[in-house]
């Protein structure tokens, strides 16, 4: 992981909030790292002095030590130097320490400090964890229970929107096949528009029993489609029947041929679809 300046984090953060004990804490991923918000975490323990609290952390030997061989073991552009003069003078009275010090002074990259909306001081994963413990270890278990529930829910995104993608690539073949084969040349694009409409909705009704517009006058309310209202079954039952209604196209099939044959891989389809999630329950 290399060193990335602090005025380069802005377009390339994701933020997203965990409740943990019933405290709010952010998190952000950080050039595909993942940091947590301390800041939030102080705030657990005291609202009103959660920046003093974390300076306390920072003035602890133990504290310097762990940043220090953290940093060595992430980051070539650390600055050895500067850290061995503050581990030399960490623990004694007159030592003093902020996020922002030690960045500056180290070329620091586990912690982050933020201004503006979320603003804190963020650090990275290992880093927040490590912070949680000395703050409450009850914290910290939570915290981590809480972080994983939300790596988990991201992964589940992940593949949803994987299957979206396949869908999409899908759609692509599916519109090749019908411009090689049912359009005749010379159309005009208002008749071109048509056709592609008209095979689009043939896989609506097959899967959904409806039209894209009988969709959208139902749900007026609602800002996608109706695709993107699927759930991942549908999902992957539409990937399937764009590939078959390509090869059915290519094959010469008639449009009503084609619209009976969907139908019934669709009903067959999410009958086991359905079959298989229900093995997944018990």
């Amino acid at each position: 992981m290399a060193y990335v300046p602090q005025l380069a984090l802005k377009d390339k953060t994701k933020m997203a909030k965990i409740t943990v004990l019933s405290s709010d804490i952010a998190t952000l991923k950080i050039q595909e790292e993942d940091y947590i918000c301390i800041t939030d975490i102080a705030k657990y323990k005291d609202d009103a002095l959660a920046n003093d609290i974390i300076k306390n952390w920072l003035r602890n030997r133990n504290t310097i030590e762990f940043l220090g061989i953290w940093e060595q073991l992430n980051n070539p552009d650390f600055k050895p130097v500067e850290f061995d003069g503050f581990r030399k003078d960490a623990g004694l009275n007159s030592f003093t320490m902020s996020p922002t010090k030690w960045i500056k002074s180290t070329n620091a990259i586990g912690l982050v400090a933020k201004s503006g909306r979320y603003g804190g001081t963020y650090a990275h994963k290992d880093i927040a964890f490590e912070f949680a413990s000395w703050v409450s270890v009850e914290f910290k278990l939570y915290l981590i229970k809480e972080f994983q529930r939300l790596k988990e829910e991201e992964l589940k995104q992940l593949g949803w929107d994987i299957r979206r993608n396949l869908t999409k690539l899908n759609y692509k073949i599916h519109t090749d096949a019908i411009k090689e084969n049912l359009i005749p040349k010379e159309l005009s694009p208002a008749q071109i528009n048509f056709v592609y409409a008209s095979e689009a909705d043939i896989l609506n009704v097959a899967l959904f029993g409806m039209t894209a517009k009988e969709w959208r006058d139902k749900n007026s309310d609602k800002k996608g489609n109706i695709r993107d209202e699927a759930d991942v079954n549908q999902l992957v039952c539409l990937a399937n029947m764009e590939s078959l209604n390509a090869h059915f196209i290519n094959e010469g099939v008639s449009q009503k041929e084609r619209l009976q044959k969907l139908n019934k891989i669709a009903i067959e389809q999410m009958k086991i679809l359905s079959r298989e999630d229900t093995k997944r329950l018990k």
